[in-house]
């Protein structure tokens, strides 16, 4: 029988053994948000205030497009991982787990209807 303190069985786990996986996902989303969410600004200002067709023939070109996916998917990933650290932190039992199902499978269906707009509006 090997003997652990508390301390080495609760070293680099967190308090619910993902921790730091939540904090190294949070991180790498929020630094990249931080350079796409300007673009983003930026990209949207320039397509705005056109006519209908004027929209849809700059988001037919690839760089708009690619930046709002991106934009996007990295931002609702990130809304969902944070949903999801609230949840664990304030929900329990049945109730948790049956919420961040719903949490997920509202985030993953906002993706694909977004990308499928934009699918749509750049095709």
């Amino acid at each position: 029988m090997r003997y652990l303190t508390d301390r080495k069985r609760a070293q680099g786990l967190g308090a619910g053994r993902e921790g730091t996986h939540h904090h190294w996902q949070a991180m790498v989303s929020s630094i990249l948000l931080v350079f796409l969410v300007p673009a983003f600004v930026v990209t949207f200002a320039m397509g705005l205030g056109g006519s209908y067709e004027d929209t849809l023939a700059y988001y037919s070109q690839p760089l708009p497009a690619l930046i709002t996916g991106i934009s996007l998917v990295v931002g609702v990933l990130h809304l969902m991982n944070e949903a999801n650290v609230a949840v664990e932190d304030y929900v329990h039992g049945v109730a948790e787990k049956l919420t961040l199902i719903a949490v997920k499978a509202f985030s993953y269906t906002l993706i694909a209807v977004g990308l499928f707009a934009l699918a749509k509006i750049a095709l």
